[in-house]
């Protein structure tokens, strides 16, 4: 069973309930029998899926949920054990005793999302769902800000394109195609997009073809909120500050607001990235060849952009350090990071002696296994990074993002591994029943010394 699907009985038609994950990585989970088992990730670092609870639905329609999983979950913070415990709509439910590196998820009935055909009718008229510029139902929707009007993504990445390079758009700034007010943020709306799929699942009249939604995609250019020249609440990094006519000071956004950088300099309009490492700001230029987005998370971080702006990291504190986001052809791994093998120090000795026993480097054992991931020889379907099949050698992959997929290539190592080539002390060592995903290992040393856990879970599956 995938991670993030359900096994039961009386499957009906449509889900009649579903799990929004807290985390937007991560896949929704729709309920579609009376009785279901939940199977999924249950920790967020986690790449195998456990069955961890069940959701029941009785003769009256009312919902309750039942603890699959070894240890306790938590229910609108309540820790459950064993208890049929009553879910209502908007519970929280997290797969573990605690929120700290667990799953989290809230549970929706069929009426708070519009699920039926019949519902949308009341709720939502899909005259109310069209984009303003194409006067199609929205794709892959956007939403601006302070007018909350909503637009396919890639009518107004078009029409943000042709305001900034209007004659006079340096001086202007960008209005709402429907309503005409300075728009000051635009960013995609995933709740809208819920709404969307659901109306044309209703309504399959009102389709695209595939040429247009593909023209659509490629015209798309809004990955993460942006800012169009609106400055900022205050961050933890100082502005970039020039020195004025007059002999003071005068703060900017980004540095590029303040004096031209290698032929660029922002203008009243240009739109701005903020950077989550260090929060500070960067124009938005997809169009130079410089990556600002990591592809495995979708975040922006500005260390790469500036590095190609002519800027040193140790001279100015407003950027960050050009590590922080590197194609990873360009990535050299010395030693096994910390976060490998769901931190089990011990397994990461283990790796380590068994990639000595082989002769080669690290560095060495990794080219080879990213060679298979690249030609598909490996699953990467529980690789827990954004468009793993879109992965390549020149990928831009942020630090933590990086380390996620040096974690996948070594389970791989592991588990693939001859037993001649195991150390001898270790030759013996039994699998934990339940593999990658043991809670145990995290908190008593003597079982995650004992049991090998880099393996596939082995009790609680069904075949």
């Amino acid at each position: 069973m995938e991670a993030g699907q359900c096994s039961g009985s009386k499957e009906v038609d449509r889900p009649w309930a579903k799990l929004v994950p807290r985390d937007v990585r991560y896949q929704e989970i729709k309920i579609m029998s009376a009785e279901e088992v939940i199977c999924s990730q249950v920790t967020d670092s986690s790449l195998d899926a456990l069955e961890w609870c069940a959701i029941v639905r009785d003769g009256n329609g009312s919902a309750v949920i039942k603890n699959l999983s070894s240890t306790a979950i938590l229910v609108d913070g309540n820790l459950v054990q064993e208890d049929l415990v009553a879910l209502k709509n908007g519970s929280e439910i997290v797969a573990g005793p605690n929120r700290d590196g667990y799953m989290s998820y809230v549970f929706q009935e069929g009426h708070a999302f519009c699920q039926e055909a019949k519902g949308l009718k009341i709720s939502l008229d899909a005259e109310h769902a069209k984009c303003s510029i194409c006067l199609n139902i929205w794709h892959d929707v956007v939403s601006v800000s302070p007018c909350l009007h909503n637009f396919c993504n890639g009518c107004f990445s078009e029409w943000l394109r042709k305001s900034s390079t209007k004659p006079g758009g340096r001086h202007q700034s960008i209005v709402c195609p429907q309503c005409r007010a300075v728009v000051h943020s635009v960013g995609r709306n995933h709740f809208l997009h819920n709404i969307e799929e659901a109306i044309l699942q209703a309504s399959s009249s009102l389709k695209r073809s595939d040429e247009e939604l593909a023209l659509a995609d490629t015209q798309a250019s809004i990955i993460s909120n942006i800012l169009l020249g609106i400055p900022k609440k205050p961050s933890r990094k100082r502005n970039f500050a020039v020195a004025n006519d007059d002999g003071g000071r005068v703060d900017f956004p980004c540095p590029q607001c303040g004096t031209e950088l290698e032929g660029f300099k922002c203008s009243q309009t240009t739109s701005h990235l903020q950077c989550h490492r260090c929060s500070g700001r960067m124009p938005s230029r997809p169009d130079i060849g410089v990556p600002q987005h990591c592809l495995g998370c979708n975040r922006a971080f500005c260390g790469a952009y500036w590095l190609s702006q002519g800027m040193d990291w140790n001279e100015f504190n407003i950027i960050c350090n050009p590590e922080t986001l590197k194609p990873i052809s360009e990535r050299y791994t010395a030693r096994i990071p910390g976060s490998v093998h769901q931190n089990n120090q011990y397994e990461i000795d283990v790796t380590e002696r068994c990639i000595n026993e082989t002769g080669k480097t690290l560095q060495a054992v990794l080219s080879e296994w990213f060679a298979k991931f690249i030609n598909k020889e490996i699953d990467m379907s529980n690789l827990q990074l954004n468009h793993p099949e879109a992965i390549t050698a020149k990928t831009p992959l942020c630090n933590g993002c990086y380390e996620k997929l040096v974690d996948y290539l070594l389970y791989w190592f592991r588990i693939t591994l001859p037993p001649h080539l195991y150390p001898p002390d270790l030759a013996g060592r039994e699998n934990c029943w339940y593999g990658y995903g043991c809670r145990t290992q995290h908190h008593n040393s003597e079982h995650a010394r004992k049991k090998n856990h880099v393996c596939r879970q082995t009790k609680g599956i069904h075949t």
